[in-house]
């Protein structure tokens, strides 16, 4: 077990600038500090908040406040040319009134996981954007394999929360590192949403919130309706989308996207200075017309990307694929799925698309029943259905009981032939095991590395457990998506989280799956890790292929890279490891000039692939 190098724990001087005040008394008279349930605080004075905070708790208020300032030159933000600035203003403060008013009487108390005082603290609090700034590499060399760049996806919210707002509904900001000739350039960019520009505009929240804003019934129907005036008033231009592009990142079709399954994708472009710019929605030719999920599986050989959506009202989940040059092919709705499920990702093999029907569904039926939007069916058993992935309808798809078994994110699956010469598909993916605290006790959850071999002439499903660690946000060689590996990379989330916040990760872990069991090891299929050290915290690694071309190359053949945050210091560092080392020696060690927020998911594009459009 190896920690990180001496000059991550240097003595530097520590900094908390963009920290949230720290919690606040939870009870109903906390109008100063609560938005809606949907998240929407367009009429809430901050600049009263903000004083009224700092006397109550004596806490430094961050210079978050000044990022409504400097986003103009770049914007290019428009008026509605149909109202006056006078009629404008007056609907924005009727507005803002009947915001205040949902504040006051109608917003129930304030569960920590969506309380933005209590999630929204140390390195989840949100950050300013970076222009391109050069970095200094503090350890090593950075491999002339890692030319290109390393861009991650998370929620960084654009102003201060004072209500409902889970971690997961801020918007999105992508944290990239441009690598050319050993040296690395950081920037920090919003993404452009629809969104984004327009409570810019009016600088405050207009979109409710999707998870921490649906809570309960009252304050879902009252904003709700807010938000149906200011659609038909002129004020928000539905018809662009309403999502925070905080997802994930994915190179589809030759092209950068940010993605959040809320929504279409937005195109993003790096340029060759590093900086970040947002090309728009994308809506591939008007052949996507909904939402689409965050993890499109590509295949390395074909270049397609296959991806689906889900939905609250039938059809639950729908199908779709691109091909090589990002053109999307016709939607396969899937009408077995008999209730929604909360379906984040899907799994291919070199005939199937793999996908997952888990006990943890969003109906929007649940607000009426007096629950949350999102809420687990403990009688619905698990499924995995297997479809073939050039289908034009369901008619050849199959479905097989896992119970048990409520996947967020798969790791891989490929083809296999059993001994009497039927055929198999054989999944690994992280099991979720405590399923009921995946949004409001994300400390509590706990996860199961499994592969599940599911033979189609039996219907036999048998399962191996690979690792009973916690571990999450995997990753594997991309040139082996859809094909049998042997080597998984993972996050390893801490032991002891802090109650309802988001999980952070402690170091990564090097799998064996095809390491065969003994009873010293049991399941533990671990054959390297590293601890990143003492307060020190990373988030989702991803593998670089040192020689991705060479057909030779065995498959842990190059490095790990992630961003690492060392909360005692308030700094932040980009890691670059060597994936065949016993312990995931750290070889290039690399100080970023701006704390870089825990996050969701990113990828790594090499510059010849960036240059191609």
């Amino acid at each position: 077990m190896e920690t990180l190098p001496r000059s991550m724990h240097s003595p530097l001087m520590s900094h908390k600038h963009g920290n949230f005040p720290s919690r606040i008394n939870n009870k109903k008279s906390r109008q100063a500090h609560i938005v809606s349930i949907l998240g929407i605080s367009e009429g809430v004075d901050h600049g009263r908040i903000t004083k009224r905070l700092q006397h109550q708790q004596d806490i430094h208020i961050p210079a978050i406040m000044e990022r409504r300032r400097g986003f103009e030159n770049t914007l290019n933000i428009p008026v509605d040319p149909r109202k006056p600035s006078s009629e404008l203003s007056l609907l924005e403060n009727i507005f803002s009134t009947l915001d205040r008013a949902i504040i006051k009487f109608i917003d129930p108390p304030l569960h920590l996981s969506v309380d933005p005082s209590y999630i929204l603290r140390d390195n989840f609090a949100p950050v300013d954007e970076l222009s391109p700034t050069e970095c200094e590499a503090v350890h090593g060399f950075i491999p002339a394999c890692l030319d290109g760049v390393y861009i991650r996806n998370g929620p960084n919210p654009q102003f201060p929360p004072s209500g409902p707002h889970h971690y997961l509904d801020g918007d999105g900001m992508v944290h990239s590192v441009r690598i050319h000739g050993g040296q690395a350039t950081l920037c920090s960019r919003y993404v452009k949403t629809n969104k984004f520009v327009c409570e810019h505009q009016v600088k405050s929240y207009i979109v409710p919130n999707i998870i921490g804003g649906m809570q309960g019934l009252g304050s879902f129907v009252a904003r709700a309706a807010v938000f149906a005036a200011r659609v038909v008033s002129g004020h928000y231009d539905i018809g662009k989308g309403i999502g925070v592009a905080n997802t994930n990142i994915a190179f589809l079709g030759g092209s950068l996207y940010a993605l959040c399954e809320s929504d279409l994708p937005y195109a993003i472009k790096v340029r060759d200075d590093g900086d970040i710019i947002t090309l728009g929605h994308h809506d591939f030719d008007g052949k996507l017309r909904m939402n689409m999920t965050a993890h499109s599986k590509i295949d390395p050989e074909t270049k397609e990307a296959f991806s689906f959506r889900y939905w609250g009202t039938r059809p639950y989940l729908t199908y779709f694929r691109f091909d090589a040059n990002g053109n999307k092919q016709p939607d396969v709705p899937i009408l077995s799925m008999k209730q929604p499920s909360l379906t984040h990702d899907l799994a291919i093999t070199k005939k199937y698309a793999i996908i997952f029907d888990i006990q943890l569904g969003a109906d929007p039926m649940n607000l009426i029943r007096g629950r949350t939007l999102v809420s687990v069916d403990p009688k619905k058993v698990p499924r995995i259905g297997v479809l073939p992935r050039y289908a034009k309808d369901e008619s050849d798809m199959k479905w097989f009981e896992v119970p048990g078994f409520n996947i967020f994110h798969a790791v891989n699956a490929w083809d296999e032939i059993d001994e009497d010469g039927g055929e198999v598909v054989v999944l690994v993916a992280p099991n979720i095991l405590t399923v009921e605290h995946f949004l409001d006790r994300v400390d509590l959850i706990q996860a199961s590395m499994e592969k599940v071999t599911i033979h189609f002439r039996t219907g036999v499903v048998s399962r191996q457990t690979l690792s009973t660690d916690n571990l999450e946000f995997t990753v594997i060689n991309p040139t082996c998506v859809a094909k049998k590996n042997k080597y998984v990379y993972a996050a390893i989330s801490e032991k002891t989280p802090m109650k309802s916040r988001m999980m952070r990760t402690i170091g990564v872990a090097k799998l064996d799956i095809e390491k065969r069991e003994d009873s010293r090891d049991g399941h533990d299929h671990t054959v390297a890790r590293r601890i990143y050290g003492d307060n020190c915290f990373g988030g989702e690694p991803f593998f670089v292929s040192r020689e991705p071309k060479n057909p030779n190359s065995k498959e842990d053949d190059g490095y790990l890279v992630s961003f690492v945050h060392n909360e005692s210091l308030g700094e932040s560092r980009f890691l670059v490891m060597d994936a065949q080392s016993h312990t995931l020696e750290i070889v290039a060690e690399v100080k970023l000039p701006q704390r870089v927020p825990y996050g969701l998911h990113g990828i790594f594009v090499r510059d010849n692939d960036l240059n191609k459009r």
